[in-house]
């Protein structure tokens, strides 16, 4: 096997340390995501380790990608509301004799 994070020579599947090498964390938090599920991964055997296809991994990390752009957009929509919110929009709006 090739050194981690040496790209496409790695392999199909990555061992937890690949994994924590190419997004820059630690090994523990890999493990937490893999074990809660919301990292795709396969075990091999029933106490065997894990093992995430690399495929599932590009995946992931742009579903990432896709929850950051809409939490910034969700953040942006929230604090627009505010400023109408606050009586700056109406404060525009002349009322009618």
């Amino acid at each position: 096997m090739t050194s981690p994070g040496s790209g496409d020579e790695i392999g199909r599947f990555l061992t937890l340390a690949d994994a924590a090498e190419i997004l820059a964390v630690d090994v523990a938090t890999v493990d937490e995501l893999v074990r809660s599920g919301e990292l795709p991964a396969i075990r091999i055997g029933t106490t065997g380790p894990w093992r995430i296809e690399r495929a599932q991994l590009e995946v992931w990390i742009e579903l990432q990608y896709e929850e950051t752009r809409k939490h910034a957009v969700w953040n942006q929509g929230e604090y627009a509301n505010i400023v109408e919110l606050s009586g700056a929009r109406n404060s525009r709006i002349r009322p009618v004799d």
